[in-house]
């Protein structure tokens, strides 16, 4: 065979490090007949243009040391071996910048394709949501603290607790509430003890309930006698429990109850709330409908928080939803003597059922598709019709089961026009009570048509340019600078620490997106 033509001469620059040792015997000794090997191997360049199979490659042209192996810290011999620059540290996300953030992690942010607009929106986003965690830290505490205040109460019994009014603070429906003190490291706790009444548990359930702003919370229970001094109905004399252990004529056939122990202390029921506000409704009506969308939006999230668990509220009535008061108001309403309904309570959602089927009903008859909505025990569909409910209730137009149960049309009975939630309210109440089930509008979309009705954008913002995803996500990118603002005007005023509305406010937008009120405001306005 000819030989072949003899190579160029080329400038080789000298590798970072050798490879790693092949079974060849020319990788072993002196490096350059190492590299005199590799010079030997390299075929002609007229010949590397070419495609050739190993079988169309000749002898001289084939590498003698095996198979090939990845070359480690240094590039291929044919280009130039370049020197390693060291790695640029990574970038920091917009969730972890500080005002202290060095000059050189923000420049490399603002050369981002997002640029200046992409670092301020996404420090916008991180910071409402530490935010809205932060204030929900506050509202119900801290998950450390309630997990070692169950772990110090399991176990006990009455004898750990002080018994702190002989009456219950509050009665709903399916229970009494008594205030009791707990000490827990040297601090007198306030907790409120919880009496099922007969007939009315959901134990079980509610024990496997993941904490929520909306959902009462259990730390503890008993089950032994309850003290004699505790009082269970508003006569003390006939309906207490004795010294001698007897039960009151109520409770004469039912064993004893078991008795839960829960953070918070309910000073009053929905029920209690409406029937006492009806001058406040008249004198004010904006304030009022206001709380009012507060309350139901609650309701809705503590809804949406079962459902995703498969879990039923058991009997959505307002006599069966408790008010708590939140833990620190503003300071510019501290020494103030609180006026009844003006502030916000925290709304909790207390007795349960497990749903066994969730799917959801398109029946044609009205009567039918009623009966098996707020029939107990409710089935899916009834969260939507209780809530429909609940906003003739609250706003106070008399409504009850016979009336629905009568209509044939969908007219309903009508909520008078007293502020610029009316609207609004009615026409959720409307698609909440719609004869078609396939046709009402689900709690999520509720819950979204109330933040719409409380934080905008209202119809005002389509009246001179058409509603386009462009202008609602401007309009989100500018409220949520100006809720910060806000925030930090706040901050430094004598206003006091954000509260339950301001809250519920972040929740709104931190988690808002322009689809998504495009549809929520047609199907409003």
């Amino acid at each position: 065979d000819p030989l072949p033509p003899p190579l160029p001469k080329k400038h080789l620059q000298r590798a970072e490090s050798l490879p790693e040792q092949g079974p060849s015997q020319h990788c072993r000794g002196d490096p350059t007949r190492w590299a005199g090997s590799i010079l030997d191997s390299i075929p002609p360049p007229h010949l590397q243009q070419e495609e050739r199979s190993p079988s169309s490659i000749p002898p001289w042209d084939r590498p003698s040391w095996g198979p090939k192996k990845p070359l480690t810290k240094s590039q291929s011999l044919a280009e130039p071996v370049a020197r390693s620059s060291p790695q640029k540290p990574p970038s920091p996300s917009t969730a972890e910048l500080t005002f202290g953030t060095a000059d050189g992690e923000l420049g490399q942010l603002l050369e981002s394709p997002g640029g200046v607009c992409g670092v301020m929106l996404g420090c916008q986003e991180a910071t409402l949501a530490r935010l809205s965690a932060r204030i929900q830290e506050e509202l119900v505490g801290p998950e450390e603290q309630q997990q070692l205040l169950e772990a110090e109460l399991a176990g006990k019994s009455w004898a750990a607790l002080s018994i702190l009014d002989r009456e219950p603070c509050c009665e709903s429906g399916d229970a009494w509430y008594f205030r009791v003190g707990f000490t827990f490291e040297q601090t007198q706790l306030v907790f409120a003890a919880k009496v099922p009444k007969p007939c009315c548990t959901s134990l079980g359930v509610q024990s496997s309930l993941g904490a929520h702003c909306s959902i009462q919370r259990l730390i503890g229970r008993f089950t032994n006698h309850l003290p004699w001094e505790l009082v269970l109905s508003g006569s003390p004399g006939e309906q207490s429990w004795s010294p001698s252990g007897e039960e009151p004529a109520c409770l004469a056939n039912h064993p004893v109850p078991q008795v839960l122990i829960s953070p918070e202390v309910p000073y009053q029921t929905l029920a209690g709330f409406v029937k006492g506000s009806r001058g406040l409704h008249r004198a004010s009506p904006g304030h009022y409908e206001r709380l009012a969308c507060l309350l139901l939006l609650q309701v809705c999230m503590g809804l949406e928080h079962l459902q995703v668990q498969n879990i039923g509220q058991g009997d959505l009535r307002p006599e069966n939803l408790l008010l708590v008061q939140c833990p620190c108001p503003p300071r510019s309403q501290q020494g103030k003597e609180p006026s009844l309904g003006l502030s916000l309570p925290r709304l909790l959602i207390s007795s349960f059922f497990k749903v066994k089927d969730k799917q959801r009903p398109c029946s044609t008859s009205q009567e039918q598709d009623w009966t098996e909505g707020l029939a107990a025990p409710p089935s899916p569909v009834a969260d939507e019709l209780n809530v429909g409910m609940l906003i003739y209730q609250i706003l106070h137009v008399d409504i009850s089961l016979e009336n629905i149960l009568g209509f044939r049309s969908n007219r309903l009975p009508e909520i008078p026009s007293l502020s610029i939630y009316s609207t609004g309210l009615k026409r959720l109440a409307m698609r909440l009570l719609h004869r078609d089930p396939c046709k009402r509008v689900s709690i999520e979309q509720a819950r979204s048509i109330l933040q719409v009705l409380l934080w905008g954008p209202r119809q005002e913002l389509f009246a001179r340019s058409k509603k386009t995803l462009t202008l609602l996500r401007s309009w989100v990118e500018v409220k949520r600078a100006l809720l910060l603002l806000k925030f930090a005007e706040n901050s430094a005023g004598a206003v006091g620490s954000p509260g339950l509305e301001e809250w519920l406010c972040c929740q709104y937008f931190k988690e808002i997106t322009e689809h998504a009120l495009y549809q929520v405001t047609q199907a409003l306005y």
